[in-house]
């Protein structure tokens, strides 16, 4: 179990990769987000995208399952009060290996509940060229090492 005191800014954690399918990124579109160049491979080619690309809705829930699979499971997580900042850079595209990396920017104590800090870090998912196609700056709420 990963506890408060086992993050350390500068720390990087790496978190696991999956591959993204054109029948997920269909079924994540038609459900939350149906524009045509997510559900529809023609209208795709025509867009200014060129082809098929998954939603940036379903790249962010990707990268919390990868997320979850590569830390939260072993750590003691309370959640989130939010994001500072997403991005989404670079399109994904069908059969894109997508990889997860955790840098850690600043471990906070919390004044007020002794019990918890504030974990506050850059999550970036790279595509198998390298690039960075998505980035979130955000907050995780984790619980401090039982005495």
């Amino acid at each position: 179990m990963r506890y408060f005191e086992d993050f350390k800014p500068g720390d990087v954690i790496e978190l696991g990769a999956r591959t993204i399918t054109k029948e997920r990124i269909l079924a994540f579109a038609r459900e939350f987000d149906p524009q045509p160049f997510h559900t529809d491979e023609e209208a795709a080619k025509r867009s200014i995208y060129g082809g098929l690309l998954a939603s940036g809705w379903h790249t962010g829930s990707l990268l919390m399952r990868i997320l979850y699979d590569g830390l939260l499971h072993d750590a003691a997580s309370l959640g989130s009060p939010g994001i500072d900042e997403l991005r989404w850079l670079e399109p994904v595209r069908p059969g894109d290996t997508l990889a997860g990396r955790m840098t850690i920017l600043e471990a906070i104590p919390s004044r007020s509940k002794p019990d918890r800090g504030i974990i506050r870090s850059l999550i970036e998912m790279r595509n198998q060229h390298g690039a960075v196609v998505v980035s979130i700056r955000g907050l995780s709420l984790i619980g401090r090492r039982p005495t």
